[in-house]
């Protein structure tokens, strides 16, 4: 086997086999790290394996696995643990041998330059590039003086963040606050479904982010990279370090389109659309009107994903526009859900069956869309069976409209604020973080169990304005959140079905039930997403004006 030294004491190396570990033995190598995920590659060894192997030849053994996406500073930390603990000489392996070295770079990050790490990782074989922004910001963030320093600062400035800034200015309007986000434009991204189904013009959801930002709270135009919450610090891409009182955390997530082989390449053309996309949207309704026959797919990813009702809309309001069209017999339409159930709120199922039914959609249930070759309009789906085997189904299309898997930003996930699942780690009702007590988060970036949705968004944001309060000694009696999202299912045009609900499910209607029944398709709620909703976001939610937004007190500790 081929070792790639790093230092006198390190190297890297591909996958070890149960052979080779006798080998290095005898080389006078004295520990082994694996840094490869179990069960990547059918002929993969496991860790257990070589495990036996290393401990019958007299070396230490550790088992740190990461994705090359995903290096988490924990584990950084923890390889370097291992390196000032274990008896040398050691070699780190993976598949290829770069994980392993890319945690050996950003663990030296402290004591060497960048240029110093990039030359010794080349010699070994090894581009750390994608990490080199992460090297500078470990680099640099540690002890370093800050540039600044703020009362409240909030990282993300989409819903969940102006809703939040709004909130606090009011209720307290001389707080410093700084928005942190690198966006010219904000959307109202609850419309793309109307744009994608030729109800709203693509225009209309959008403004610029200068003209939404509340007055008097400071914006800085940058992107975060770096965490450093023992410090009450981020650090800014352009280096610069900005100290916090209090921080809040809301920058969504990340539409993971890369995650699907040959998507990124294929969107916007062959017939293959997203909602989810502010360019997209108008592309959805166009290949609508123009497809009259041949077959639709709509797919939905695993969860959690942005608005879990969001992939059956697009397939709804296209039927519907076939239907009335006379096309339907012509269009074979298909739902490839990632998942076992059709929405997971079951009293709402039944109507949505229904015009599944009517729309004579065929329901496929376990199929993750795995690849896209646009150019031969295929689509190439992983099936999971009941027994737990997985099958490849490859399946033509003429349209194909595709929800991608979704997951914390990156410099979220690279941070000490998330869980083992890579969310913002808080408590689900106060929405305070489980370790640091001055950061709250909300939003689609933390861990709740709650839909990832706006109006959740809009319930959680005078959560956290009250309880950030209360941590500056500003207000008593902290505020709790429920649970509650909402989900307006566009089952046709003219008629929603209004999902709303709280934690574990629980049905939460905001209206009484002679008005609107929110599990039965209605005007009124049409009505409400079509007319109401979108000028309510703009003028109400974002200026901190909380209609049917009252929050619970709470006068005791409940975290976890």
């Amino acid at each position: 086997m081929q070792l790639n030294k790093l230092t006198t004491d390190l190297a890297i190396s591909a996958q070890v086999t149960v052979d080779d570990v006798k080998e290095l033995a005898a080389q006078g190598v004295r520990t082994l790290i694996c840094n490869r995920p179990d069960n990547e590659a059918a002929d993969q060894p496991s860790q257990d394996a070589i495990g036996r192997a290393a401990a019958a030849q007299g070396l230490t053994f550790h088992y740190l696995p990461t994705s090359t996406r995903d290096i988490a500073d924990a584990t950084v930390d923890a390889f370097a643990a291992i390196l000032q603990q274990a008896p040398m000489p050691a070699v780190a392996y993976c598949r290829s041998g770069t994980r392993a070295a890319m945690l050996w770079a950003l663990s030296q990050a402290g004591s060497l330059s960048l240029d110093t790490l990039s030359k010794v990782t080349k010699e070994a074989q090894v581009d750390i590039s994608p990490v080199a922004r992460r090297i500078e910001a470990r680099k640099r963030l540690p002890g370093r003086h800050p540039h600044s320093h703020h009362q409240v600062v909030i990282v993300g400035a989409g819903s969940a963040g102006i809703a939040t800034a709004a909130s606090l200015k009011n209720r307290h309007p001389g707080l410093e606050i700084v928005l942190i986000d690198p966006a010219d434009a904000h959307y109202y991204q609850p419309g793309w479904t109307m744009v994608g189904g030729g109800i709203f013009k693509a225009r209309s959801t959008v403004r610029t982010m200068a003209s939404v930002i509340p007055k008097d709270v400071q914006w800085i135009k940058e992107s975060v990279v770096a965490f450093d919450p023992e410090s009450n610090a981020l650090m800014l891409e352009n280096g610069r370090v900005v100290q916090y009182q209090q921080l809040i955390v809301c920058p969504g997530l990340k539409l993971d389109w890369a995650a699907i082989d040959g998507l990124p390449e294929a969107l916007g053309s062959h017939g293959v659309t997203s909602n989810y996309r502010y360019d997209l949207a108008p592309y959805t309704w166009k290949l609508v009107q123009q497809l009259k026959s041949g077959k639709a797919l709509f797919t939905q990813p695993p969860m959690p994903i942005k608005c879990a009702g969001a992939p059956q809309k697009a397939l709804y309001l296209s039927c519907d526009y076939w239907l009335k069209h006379d096309l339907q017999g012509l269009v074979n339409t298909r739902f490839f859900n990632a998942g076992a159930v059709l929405f997971g709120v079951a009293e709402y199922v039944p109507a949505l069956t229904a015009y599944m039914e009517k729309y004579a959609v065929d329901l496929m249930f376990s199929h993750k869309l795995v690849a896209v070759d646009g150019p031969n309009q295929q689509a190439t789906f992983l099936r999971t069976h009941t027994d737990g085997t997985v099958e490849t189904v490859v399946e033509s299309f003429d349209m194909l409209h595709v929800v991608p898997p979704q997951v914390a930003p990156d410099f979220i996930r690279n941070s000490p604020l998330v869980d083992a699942g890579g969310w913002v780690n808080v408590d689900p009702v106060t929405l305070r973080h489980r370790l640091f007590a001055n950061i709250h988060a909300l939003g689609d970036v933390v861990n709740t169990t709650n839909a990832k949705t706006m109006a959740a968004a809009r319930k959680q944001a005078p959560v956290v304005a009250i309880n950030v309060l209360v941590a500056l000694g500003l207000k008593t009696n902290r505020a709790a959140y429920n649970g509650y999202g909402s989900c307006p299912l566009t089952v046709e045009r003219g008629k929603i079905v209004l999902a709303e609900f709280l934690y574990g499910g629980t049905l939460a209607p905001s209206f009484p039930r002679w008005l609107l029944e929110g599990r039965e398709p209605s005007r009124l709620a049409w009505f409400l997403k079509a007319r109401i909703l979108p000028p309510f976001y703009w003028h109400c939610m974002l200026k901190g004006r909380e209609w049917l937004a009252d929050t619970q007190t709470i006068e005791q500790e409940t975290e976890a």
